[in-house]
């Protein structure tokens, strides 16, 4: 194979994911050929990748990346030059819940793939593999100062400790062995096909049903929000132009607290789409239905990313602002009840009632 062919083969972990599915079809979109290795659990929805299935630039493969003998398969008959590794459980009151595939997916499924790779690769150093991580790995700021590449690790979650092992992993492997890992630490995303679990579309799909919306302690907590498809530019940039070894960190330069971003959910939703025309809400206004409910154990105060380093070495800053992205993420929601109906029912419900049920009702 060409050098020039084997440049537009991209395999993509948990690419049918929220930010993975947006991730593959940015790919797409530059002519890469993609093959999606996903395995399906609650938060993976093919329904995301409904548009682009039928592209033949594009393959889809059921499989854990906890299984190596179906990765090494995988690698050797789709032969990648970029790996984009978004494979991950990634939702924080899951893992203090349930704290146990966070370590096996996020630690070992995150080793059997390097592992993978490494073997797969030699010493090719053209090719990337792009780590994708979060800034929750770096803990909990006051109310100043940003989270930097060098900010050390001080993890406060299952989910984070699980993440910031799977980090180190990744360095130990291009210190180690010379595999041309790159590490990403991105801030909060949204934008459309975000499973509802998390803050933003959850508040969208409660708030149109007319239920509670479910904010802990009072709100106060901050956090910096990126939008998926400046993500997806971001680690597009990681792949062409970061150096392997480097962290970057991406950000939106966006905090915003809890609060507010719930109010702004409740004031967006009244300007599209009125309280008085949705029958669910009974006349009641968007925001009658926040609800404070008790805080999670652990809980960070605040996020924010210093990302100098990805605007000064690769040139890229984020082109929404929080404003125009929500615009554009409610209006999704809104446009594609089908997929929401799909994704809020069954057991996606079922946790809902068992994770927040007790204190709604308080």
């Amino acid at each position: 194979m060409s050098d020039a062919a084997l440049a537009q083969r991209a395999l993509v972990t948990g690419g049918a994911g929220f930010i993975g599915s947006n991730l593959v079809r940015f790919l797409l979109g530059r002519g890469l050929d993609v093959l999606n290795v996903d395995a399906l659990t609650y938060a993976g929805n093919l329904d995301s990748l409904a548009d682009v299935a039928a592209d033949t630039r594009y393959r889809f493969a059921r499989a854990d990346v906890r299984d190596r003998a179906a990765l090494e398969r995988l690698f050797a008959e789709f032969d990648p030059q970029l790996v984009f590794h978004l494979a991950a459980e990634s939702h924080v009151d899951r893992s203090i819940v349930a704290p146990e595939d966070f370590v096996t997916t996020n630690v070992v499924g995150t080793f059997t793939l390097l592992e993978v790779a490494r073997r797969a690769w030699g010493d090719d150093g053209a090719r990337r593999f792009v780590h994708v991580s979060t800034d929750e790995v770096y803990g909990s700021l006051g109310e100043t100062g940003r989270f930097s590449e060098t900010t050390r690790y001080d993890p406060s979650s299952p989910y984070s400790a699980s993440k910031a092992g799977a980090d180190h992993l990744a360095h130990a492997y291009h210190r180690t062995y010379g595999l041309p890992v790159i590490v990403t630490n991105c801030s909060n995303n949204y934008g459309p096909r975000q499973f509802p679990e998390k803050l933003i579309p959850l508040m969208i799909t409660r708030a149109m049903a007319g239920e509670p919306l479910p904010v802990y302690g009072a709100g106060d907590n901050v956090r910096d929000w990126l939008y998926v498809d400046d993500h997806c530019e971001a680690l597009w940039a990681v792949a062409q132009r970061g150096k392997p070894g480097r962290d970057y960190n991406i950000g939106g330069d966006e905090e915003r607290r809890n609060l507010e971003i719930v109010q702004l959910v409740c004031a967006e939703l009244e300007r599209v789409r009125p309280a008085s025309d949705n029958a669910a809400l009974g006349g009641r206004a968007y925001r009658e239905l926040i609800t404070f409910v008790e805080d999670r154990p652990g809980h960070d105060y605040r996020y924010a990313i210093d990302a100098a380093r990805l605007r000064d070495e690769l040139g890229f800053s984020p082109r929404e602002s929080f404003e125009s992205g929500l615009r554009k993420t409610i209006g999704w929601y809104l446009d594609n009840a089908r997929w929401v109906e799909r994704a809020t029912s069954g057991a996606y419900r079922d946790w809902i009632e068992d994770n927040y049920g007790a204190r709604l009702d308080r």
